[in-house]
């Protein structure tokens, strides 16, 4: 008889589950929680608040993304660089003059600009429009305020005691003259015109003496222009020479650079300020003589469009860019076209791709303002990013 297999054999005598059947079980479960997150999805048609379709597949993962590569690169997508308005030119060779960068600082014009001092010692008083303040805005010949002379005690007493002695001495040349105009055809005329002389004279010694006593001096404006600088306040005692008021016409500015190579001035054939378009530069000179061992240069500032103020102030440091006579060989870019690297390095970003933009160390120089030229790095089949080159820089 046949060995019976006591491991098949379930309670009450039934056969024991196969051994597959747990992974029967599993496979079940697995299927039915992929039909209830199939049922849970949105129903079709189902929009979200932005008019999206729910039921819709995401939008696919684009491997080449919005990225920096290993090698340095960076890859932008076509989106991207729609939105960030990266623009690129290619990058022909041409002369350009060279351009040399001189420190500077903006100074006022001498026959544009004025001091207001007083010529004696006194007390302030408000002028018929009050005290001046800086900003305003004044015409030539306008009285900003007046200086009332107080002299010292012992010279005022003076002053009283002499204007007392002419009063008197106007009194009896006065009572002379009618004396001798009552005798009048028995004195001589000349005596009777003498009298009158000296009594004149008198009266006139008087009222300059005594006009002395009470005067004050008008603090008037040399120059149409604004108040740069005002010092005055009501009852404020003030010595002679001291300098008040400050005038200068906004308008007619100068810049002063300063270079070690005395014949920078030769070879300057125009010039611009960093960062200033709204103002044009004219050459007026070159000192001769070092100063603090470097020589001065003066230009003169004018608005670029005529009537608009320029965007200077007096002392305040610019940097002139003079464009020398010389040619100078390269690729003329946007200022904004070179960026600075993790080193602190200059590069330009070149399109090598559709997407990839490849960084690319560069040495320059300045031309004006906004534009530079490539001395070095770039050949003339490169297509630089002339637009957008700093957002391209921030990709990590």
């Amino acid at each position: 008889m046949k060995a019976l297999d006591i491991s098949r054999i379930g309670h009450a005598g039934r056969p024991a589950a196969p051994r597959w059947s747990g992974a029967l079980l599993m496979l079940t479960l697995n299927l039915a929680l992929a039909v209830g997150a199939t049922g849970a999805r949105a129903a079709p048609g189902a929009h979200g608040p932005n008019g999206e379709h729910l039921d819709a597949p995401g939008p696919a993962v684009n491997a080449s993304g919005l990225a920096r590569l290993p090698d340095g690169s960076v890859n932008v997508p076509k989106l991207a660089q729609r939105r960030m308005a990266i623009r690129t030119l290619p990058a022909p060779t041409s002369q350009a003059a060279v351009t040399v960068e001189m420190p500077g600082r903006v100074v006022a014009d001498p026959n544009a600009s004025g001091r207001v001092q007083a010529a004696h010692g006194g007390r302030v008083e408000p002028g018929p429009r009050g005290l001046p303040i800086v900003g305003q805005a004044v015409r030539r010949g306008d009285v900003l305020a007046y200086v009332r002379h107080h002299a010292e005690p012992y010279a005022l007493a003076a002053q009283q005691a002499q204007l007392t002695e002419l009063r008197a001495q106007r009194q009896l040349a006065e009572a002379r003259v009618k004396r001798l105009e009552g005798l009048e055809g028995t004195v001589p005329r000349k005596d009777i015109e003498a009298a009158r002389a000296e009594a004149g004279s008198l009266a006139e010694r008087e009222r300059s003496i005594g006009g002395s006593l009470q005067v004050r001096e008008a603090l008037a404006a040399p120059i149409s222009g604004v108040i740069t600088r005002s010092d005055l306040v009501a009852g404020q005692v003030v010595d002679p020479r001291d300098v008040l008021v400050e005038l200068v016409e906004p308008s007619r500015l100068l810049v002063e650079a300063t270079t070690a190579d005395p014949s920078a001035a030769a070879r300057i054939a125009s010039a611009t300020l960093q960062g200033t378009p709204q103002a044009r530069l004219q050459l007026l000179g070159a000192a001769r003589t070092l100063r603090d061992g470097v020589l001065p240069i003066t230009f003169a500032v004018t608005a670029a469009k005529s009537g608009t103020p320029l965007p200077l102030a007096i002392g305040q440091p610019v940097t002139v860019l003079a464009s020398s006579k010389e040619r100078v060989g390269g690729v003329v870019l946007p200022a904004q076209a070179v960026v600075r690297s993790p080193s602190n390095e200059s590069i330009v970003w070149i399109k090598s791709g559709a997407e990839r933009f490849i960084p690319q160390p560069v040495q320059f120089r300045p031309l004006d303002s906004s534009t530079v030229v490539v001395t070095q790095g770039l050949s003339a089949d490169n297509r630089v990013v002339v637009q957008g080159a700093a957002l391209i820089a921030q990709i990590r």
